[in-house]
């Protein structure tokens, strides 16, 4: 069997998998939402925090949730690194310097799991189990509590409640997240992923020197870093590294994991606004993208002239043997259109094309499917837009699921869009300026450039992976990056939750032969195109000065 055809059978096999969970997931998540009811736990979790879990609140009551508990959650993940060296449980590694610390705190919380240190020489158990393993689910379930508050906007109407955040954000993580990621964790156990609390071994000799190893709860926490699109690698290697992702069926079984749930949130969508159909558009939307850039990867990584990669089979430099280039291939574009930042290869080692690919993933604004919740109200916005447009070409008042989109509403969707573009440009463009920063830079020229795009590309879009090139363990990357996460996660979350709270207040009209029908083809059509033609006009100037140009010269 040729690679080619084997990573054509591994998309269909992926794809087939998705297809027999979306229904079950999604319909089940809808349910979990709109219960009137608590569980026993959850009631004890509501008494311990003080929250009343049956209190209706409106957009501005519900971002104070959301920024109360991530303030709180930055601060604790901080004090834990910063304490590391007095903690049980250690390894004998020492404290997080601040910079490195606040980082760390800000990447995890936001769940964009950026990493500017070595896993297995820096963090000990206590903080992987205690800090970020935690975070890897309360910032998963903040995303998805954002996104169902989003879909409440268009199903309800005149109140402007948007639903109990302390409800949704225990119910996310009791009834959702911790019973997938358990079951996953168990099957990755079984497959090969180590599992334990050992200290650190010797190996073996390697080259005159001693190689060292050590063990941890690593398979929970890849359940979870891949479930909840979180990304971060409890080794540097990541996804690369067999303690994580042993053989190609866990590679398979880790990318169907990183995309089960931001698509199966479609289904969640059309459940709760009573159309599944529109679920159904939403989800053509995503696919579409994701097919079309995954059969791009693979093109530009397969399809080279030269005799070596001929001999090989593809672009394999940075890539692991075990995969090769088209699960590869899925991995790095599954990864980018979605918060995940988990990678299997390394993405700098990728032809210039290819690396641009993974880039401009990330700056369609990861909604394709993108991350457990951003991903839903991200491609939510970019629905409004098109409606928009489509108002405008006909010369007739847009409207989307009954609700009018009037001045308020296009304003809060295109600053929406417009912030974390100008995060990644202004940042970029500070840190080419300034004489220390690009000293962090492996390489000059186009792919040099590259690494500082993707890292603030990343960063801003609160994906996590980087360009494996960079040098980001300095206080200016550090700080920066940090803010770039914190900025791209809570401004755009203000934005969707004014937008979500204008939508509930609006009476739906009713659908007559003027009304644009968001659940057919057309639609899917052009909020494809309005994707592509919005991020083009964006970052085209930035790609030509980077991967385009790398690209063209080879």
């Amino acid at each position: 069997m040729g690679p080619v055809l084997a990573g054509v059978l591994q998309l269909l096999a992926l794809m087939a998998a998705l297809a027999l969970a979306y229904i079950p997931l999604g319909t089940y998540m809808a349910r979990v939402y709109s219960a009137d009811r608590h569980w026993r736990v959850e009631r004890w979790i509501y008494k311990g925090i003080g929250a009343n879990p049956d209190t209706e609140m409106r957009w501005p009551a519900y971002l104070r949730g959301v920024l109360a508990f991530s303030v709180v959650s930055v601060l604790f993940l901080y004090l834990l690194q910063r304490l590391q060296g007095v903690l049980p449980g250690s390894l004998g590694f020492s404290s997080i310097t601040p910079a490195q610390a606040f980082n760390t705190a800000a990447s995890f919380v936001t769940n964009t799991n950026w990493q500017s240190y070595y896993g297995e020489q820096t963090m000990g158990h206590v903080v992987q189990t205690a800090g970020l393993a935690v975070q890897n689910f309360v910032s998963a379930a903040v995303g998805m509590a954002v996104a169902v508050a989003l879909v409440r906007g268009f199903a309800r109407s005149r109140g402007g409640e948007l639903g109990n955040f302390w409800s949704d954000l225990v119910r996310g993580v009791t009834r959702i997240l911790l019973p997938g990621a358990a079951i996953a964790a168990v099957v990755l156990v079984g497959c090969g992923v180590i599992q334990n609390f050992s200290g650190i071994h010797e190996v073996g000799q390697f080259m005159g020197g001693s190689q060292q190893w050590n063990g941890g709860a690593v398979a929970s926490q890849e359940a979870i870093k891949e479930f909840g699109t979180n990304g971060g690698g409890y080794f540097n290697a990541n996804s690369a590294h067999p303690f994580e992702n042993p053989t190609p069926f866990t590679n398979l079984f880790e990318i169907f994991l990183l995309l089960v749930m931001p698509f199966a949130l479609t289904r969640t969508f059309g459940v709760m606004v009573g159309s599944v159909k529109q679920g159904y558009a939403i989800l053509a939307t995503m696919v579409t993208i994701w097919v079309g850039f995954v059969a791009l990867m693979m093109w530009t990584e397969f399809a080279h002239h030269e005799g070596a990669l001929q001999i090989a089979g593809g672009a394999m430099e940075g890539k692991e043997v075990r995969f090769g280039v088209g699960s590869s291939s899925i991995f790095a574009v599954s990864t980018t259109l979605t918060s995940t930042g988990a990678v299997d290869s390394f993405h700098s080692s990728f032809t210039g094309l290819g690396g641009g690919i993974t880039m401009l993933g990330m700056m369609l604004g990861e909604i394709a499917p993108g991350g457990t919740g951003s991903g839903l109200y991200g491609m939510l916005i970019m629905a409004v837009i098109a409606v928009f447009i489509a108002g405008l070409m006909v010369g007739r008042t847009p409207e989307y699921l009954g609700k009018k989109i009037g001045t308020r509403e296009i304003k809060l969707a295109a600053c929406y869009i417009l912030i974390t573009p100008a995060l990644v440009l202004i940042f970029t463009a500070a840190s080419m300026a300034l004489p220390t920063p690009p000293h962090s830079m492996l390489n000059s020229g186009a792919h040099g450039f590259s690494e500082v795009l993707y890292a603030f590309t990343s960063a801003s879009n609160n994906n996590g992976s980087a360009f494996a090139g960079l040098n980001a363990n300095t206080d200016w990357y550090n700080t920066m990056t940090g803010l770039a996460m914190l900025l791209g996660r809570f401004l755009p979350m203000v934005f969707v939750l004014a937008l979500a709270g204008s939508l509930a207040e609006q009476q739906p009209v009713p659908m007559t032969a003027g009304t644009l029908r968001t659940e057919k083809p057309l639609f899917t059509g052009l909020l494809v195109g309005a994707i592509l033609i919005i991020t083009g006009l964006t970052y085209f100037p930035a790609l030509a000065l980077g991967p385009l140009a790398e690209g063209l010269a080879a």
